[in-house]
């Protein structure tokens, strides 16, 4: 697979992510996918081209992975793996429509200099879409499209602390679309998307919980990417505008309107590099 540099050092490299040449509604796998529903590509195109300013304005590095036609969800690269101080444990993906970006995403990985590593085959596991770091400890998830067995297996390649949480929401079915991290001691998350025991360890784990209700949730403002006091969210995280700011981040708000038909937002398009990290 060929890799985009842009011309800058590896070391620089903050994000990967993937044009959306091929992005489309080719089959249905959560509940926000509808074959009737038709993307506008243009559209999809313009919105991702925006996320991708919002980036290179907040200084940030993007090295592309080139799409691949017939893997319409490739453009969402957080499902590629959960990624770890050169270590990457690859998705397994629970849906076999899925399941042929993982040799594309082994070979990007390796490209960029990762140690790739994998679940058991009868695991499924998809990469930081369900697993994302707070500070050093792992937050993993399990309900939907991770299987809770992952769980172990990735913390110990990793060799990180790790917590397991339950979804009972299938809107809500990967992590990163009711849960973000903003630094060692912030999140934001939607309480209404996790079993009450596993909100519990939530709250007793990280000290400055933002609460974002199920509505706006649902308009992907959790599935954001923080740049120190920057949080880029889709629009609907607007509503989240003045607790934000009470705790010191500024909101970016770019539309998102036709990877949401897809079940996707902003973090679910970037996949964060530690390349820097030896």
């Amino acid at each position: 697979m060929r890799l985009a540099w842009a011309g800058v050092p590896e070391s620089l490299m903050a994000l990967l992510m993937c044009r959306p040449e091929y992005f489309g509604i080719e089959y249905e796998i959560n509940p926000w996918m509808h074959v009737a529903v038709e993307v506008d590509h243009e559209r999809a195109v313009a919105e991702w081209e925006e996320l991708h300013r919002a980036y290179a304005g907040l200084g940030q590095e993007i090295a592309l992975v080139t799409p691949v036609d017939g893997l319409p969800d490739m453009v969402f690269t957080a499902n590629a793996a959960v990624l770890w101080r050169r270590h990457a444990v690859l998705s397994r993906f629970q849906h076999a429509e899925r399941a042929g970006e993982e040799s594309h995403w082994r070979r990007a990985l390796t490209g960029l200099g990762f140690e790739v590593h994998e679940v058991a085959p009868d695991i499924s596991f998809e990469g930081a879409g369900d697993a994302l770091f707070v500070g050093d400890h792992l937050f993993q998830a399990w309900g939907f499209r991770t299987d809770e067995a992952a769980h172990a297996e990735v913390a110990r390649v990793l060799d990180v602390e790790s917590t397991s949480l339950q979804l009972i929401d299938p809107r809500f079915y990967h992590l990163d679309t009711c849960f973000c991290p903003l630094d060692d001691s912030t999140a934001l998350v939607a309480p209404g998307a996790f079993a009450p025991e596993s909100l519990d360890l939530v709250r007793a784990r990280i000290p400055r919980l933002i609460e974002v209700s199920v509505d706006v949730a649902a308009g992907f403002a959790c599935n954001a990417m923080p740049f120190g006091d920057r949080v880029v969210s889709s629009t609907a995280a607007e509503a989240l505008r003045s607790p934000l700011a009470s705790a010191g981040f500024d909101i970016v708000c770019v539309p998102m309107d036709e990877f949401m038909k897809s079940g996707g937002g902003v973090r679910c398009l970037s996949l964060p590099l530690d390349l820097a990290v030896s």
